[in-house]
């Protein structure tokens, strides 16, 4: 019940703040993107953007959550309250994956994308991982220029190799770069079981990391140990 009601406290957050509205600019511009190529390029590209939406945006938009929470004093409350690390943490991933599966949806529809199973596990897989990335970065510095900084070699690091493998131009091993395999699941290919365990292990590590991450900052919430 705590766990709801956190999740739909993030949504409202998220809707008063405008990141719907944003994602809804976004999505028309995605599908503008899309539009403008021709027919035979719109599922790779579509994969491409889907990939991209909870990459890029949830890694920038979660870090300007926890960086809003942190003006407005709100892990002070979350310190003296008994909610915990994890419910929060898996609050904001519940909260962002929801956003990013329609944005999903929406672009593999459009794309004439039949696998929507497989777009929607691809898609959240790689929303969480971000969010828990952002949720990361986030919890260890006090402004949105420190934040920019530290995130631009997580994009890289992310992305460069998943453009490179799409196109082929990456040995095989690649396959079980995390981020591959969401790639691999949004362009309708199941991951080996190798590949499954890898992509949970990855969750569980990035779980962990963060759950040490907004603790110790509960904990010196406002310079302050608690």
């Amino acid at each position: 019940m705590r766990l709801k009601t956190m999740i739909l406290w993030d949504v409202r957050s998220q809707m008063k703040y405008g990141i719907y509205f944003l994602y809804g600019i976004l999505t028309v511009l995605y599908l503008g993107i899309l539009y403008v190529m021709p027919a035979s390029w719109w599922q790779p590209a579509a994969v491409l953007l889907i990939l991209s939406d909870p990459g890029a945006m949830g890694l920038f938009f979660m870090g300007a959550i926890v960086l809003l929470e942190k003006s407005q004093r709100i892990p002070y409350a979350f310190a003296v309250s008994p909610v915990l690390a994890a419910e929060y943490i898996a609050a904001k991933a519940a909260s962002l994956c929801f956003i990013t599966l329609i944005v999903a949806f929406v672009l593999a529809a459009a794309a004439g994308m039949e696998h929507l199973g497989l777009v929607a596990a691809g898609t959240a897989f790689c929303s969480v991982m971000f969010t828990l990335l952002g949720i990361i970065t986030a919890a260890k510095i006090h402004s949105l220029n420190q934040f920019i900084l530290w995130t631009v070699p997580v994009e890289a690091a992310a992305f460069a190799p998943a453009v490179l493998y799409l196109f082929g131009m990456l040995p095989k091993g690649f396959q079980y770069y995390p981020v591959n395999l969401c790639l691999d699941m949004i362009a309708g290919n199941w991951p080996e079981p190798g590949g499954i365990l890898i992509l949970c292990l990855t969750m569980g590590v990035l779980f962990f990391l963060s759950g040490k991450s907004v603790s110790a900052m509960w904990k010196h919430a406002g310079g302050v140990s608690l």
